[in-house]
């Protein structure tokens, strides 16, 4: 992992510093997933719609595979 430093305000600090102690993380961990969540949300993104669906992937319900059963498929092709 790369260090990289940057100069920040006071208060935007303090604010931090707050924000993680209520999280009970270090304030590294909140400013890599601050940038995280931000350039995730920034147009343009280069993730694919899988990327972006991937939580979804396995949350509904219905048949596992429809190829596997020929009932689903009589009027395939008509």
């Amino acid at each position: 992992m790369k260090t990289l430093s940057l100069k920040v305000p006071d208060a935007l600090v303090a604010k931090l510093t707050a924000f993680a102690s209520r999280r009970d993380q270090n304030k590294s961990a909140i400013v890599r997933e601050a940038i995280e969540r931000y350039i995730a949300d920034v147009p343009g993104d280069v993730s694919s719609v899988a990327d972006r669906a991937a939580d979804l992937a396995g949350s509904m319900t219905g048949p596992l595979d429809l190829s596997t059963n020929p009932r689903h498929l009589e009027d395939y092709g008509r």
